[in-house]
């Protein structure tokens, strides 16, 4: 929908469907990927349902906030300006 409502390339979450246990080195992998998804994006949007947001997605804010990404949570109601506005 943001694609064709927006105009905007999401780079999507990764979920574990499967369940497969995750090793250390795949955790690495997948964190490395997630910090080149932020590199590559404007701005990212946080999904924190109930304000929860995890350890993992706090290290993603931080780097986000580190190379000078915008962040927009979920909970702030503000998607649409930062839609409008990137």
């Amino acid at each position: 929908m943001l694609e064709s409502r927006y105009g905007l390339n999401v780079l999507q979450c990764t979920y574990n469907e499967q369940g497969v246990e995750i090793t250390p080195d795949m955790l690495e992998n997948l964190e490395q990927a997630h910090f080149v998804k932020i590199s590559l994006s404007d701005w990212i949007y946080v999904v924190d349902i109930g304000h929860y947001i995890g350890d993992a997605v706090r290290k993603e804010i931080a780097y986000a906030e580190e190379h000078g990404k915008k962040v927009v949570f979920h909970t702030s109601g503000l998607y649409d300006t930062a839609v409008h506005h990137t």
